[in-house]
């Protein structure tokens, strides 16, 4: 490409900073929004997160720290429900760039969008927050179980939704992803106990668009061993919506977990 390509020679609108990564959007924007062409998943008005607010009593003047906001749907949607202040890490510099483009277009004031690993600010976070949203992630871990107990040292109150492991249903999906599981592992962290399932990206990771972890490979845990994670770092309040046993990338459910 050219330099000169890269320049916008039409007069300036939003869909312009759309278009800086045409055909690599996930979200549709807000129905007010609706005459700019982004992607078709409906993220800035997820049931799930108005589930989670909703089962939390609320968000105003909370702390929320946000973990891969990929293209700040939730971010969004946490601004309007009140929250004081967002904070939302994103390694993904494609994405982050696309959470820059929504700030701007969607005007948000109480949100910032820092560009780094996540996991890496945790392991050197002090501050607390009242509530962390970690959605879409730990599937993409390597290992997931850190991070669930790095999450633990910063809040009393965590909304999680992922993929997980079960042979029986990968098996099933008509897409054939259990191929993309070649071995497991039992592993340990900080005295817990688990199984590892490795998953390869594959072609995944020649799509532009490709929103998974930082490595060519991610291990995914059981949902049994996710409950049975948050249960031993002491998050004694569970509520589970949203399963999703047929999800054409794999077995899914939503989880808040609370630590009185």
């Amino acid at each position: 490409m050219e330099i000169l390509d890269s320049y916008i020679t039409s007069s300036p609108c939003e869909q312009n900073a759309l278009n800086i990564f045409k055909n690599e959007w996930a979200s549709r924007l807000p129905d007010q929004f609706a005459e700019l062409a982004a992607g078709q998943i409906p993220l800035f008005e997820d049931g799930r997160i108005h589930w989670c607010v909703k089962s939390l009593g609320g968000i105003a003047d909370q702390t929320i720290l946000e973990l891969g906001p990929l293209e700040a749907g939730h971010t969004y949607m946490l601004e309007k429900m009140g929250a004081a202040s967002i904070l939302s890490i994103e390694a993904n510099t494609r994405a982050y760039l696309k959470c820059l483009i929504i700030k701007e277009i969607l005007e948000l004031k109480r949100a910032k969008f820092i560009c780094g690993d996540f996991v890496k600010y945790l392991q050197n976070c002090s501050t607390k927050f009242d509530i962390c949203l970690a959605s879409g992630v730990l599937y993409h871990m390597t290992n997931p179980v850190e991070l669930l107990s790095l999450i633990s040292q910063v809040t009393n109150k965590v909304f999680i939704w992922t993929h997980y492991y079960d042979r029986d249903l990968l098996q099933a999906n008509p897409h054939k992803i259990a191929k993309k599981f070649p071995s497991s592992i039992s592993a340990e962290h900080n005295g817990f106990k688990h199984t590892l399932y490795r998953y390869e990206y594959l072609t995944a990771l020649d799509d532009a668009g490709f929103c998974g972890g930082s490595q060519p490979f991610s291990n995914w845990m059981s949902r049994g061993d996710i409950l049975a994670c948050l249960k031993y770092l002491g998050f004694n309040e569970i509520e589970i919506n949203f399963e999703q046993p047929d999800h054409p990338n794999g077995p899914s459910f939503s989880v808040l977990a609370i630590r009185n």
